[in-house]
This record gives C-alpha cells, sequence and structure tokens, in this order.
C-alpha cells in the first residue's frame, strides 16, 4: 500500500519537474505577430512575455490609431503565445501524471 503511495509521490514530483522544464523552454520559444499592414510588429515568448515591438513612424503622429495598431496586434500575438502554452503544458502534465484510476482529466 505504502510503496503505492510513495511511487505516486515519485511519479507526480517528476510531473512538476517536466512542467518546470516545459515553462524555461516556453521562454525561448518566440511568436511573432504583425499588423495586416506590417505597421506594428510585435514579438513575445510562448510564456507570454513581449520581447520586441516595432512600430511604423507613420504611426507616430496618431496616438489613437497606435493604441489601435498595438491593442489588435498585442491580442493577436497573445492569444497565438496562449495557444502554444497551453498546448505545451498539457503534454508536459499529461506525460508526467501517475496513472491513477478515474483521475483521468485529459480525455
Amino acid at each position: 500500500m505504502f510503496g503505492d503511495i510513495s511511487g505516486m509521490m515519485s511519479k507526480l514530483k517528476e510531473a512538476q519537474k517536466k512542467v518546470e522544464e516545459t515553462k524555461k523552454r516556453l521562454d525561448t520559444v518566440l511568436v511573432d505577430e504583425n499588423s495586416t499592414d506590417n505597421k506594428v510588429k510585435v514579438t513575445l515568448t510562448a510564456n507570454r512575455q513581449i520581447k520586441a515591438i516595432s512600430i511604423d513612424p507613420s504611426l507616430l503622429n496618431d496616438a489613437e490609431e497606435l493604441e489601435d495598431y498595438l491593442i489588435l496586434t498585442l491580442n493577436k500575438a497573445i492569444e497565438k503565445a496562449t495557444k502554444i502554452n497551453e498546448t505545451e503544458m498539457a503534454v508536459a502534465a499529461k506525460d508526467g501524471m501517475p496513472n491513477i484510476p478515474g483521475m483521468d482529466m485529459f480525455k
């Protein structure tokens, strides 16, 4: 009985380690997104940390237009990064999870 629990605990630690490794790796996965006319370009990690923003000088005269561009482009980039993040984290968690009958939450 106790052997099962100890085995399960070490598997949970292993799963946690895989999740941490995946988080670190996602810091190196870069997501690029451009506005439709390429006037704004953003780069962020799959962990949703902004790394770079490039703005066409023509947008610098109109703050409202620039804000709209930034909001649209950043939201698209965050959405893309979130999909990558969630997929990778689910795989890491599923790989490391011990097989507990009735506890399969990844079906």
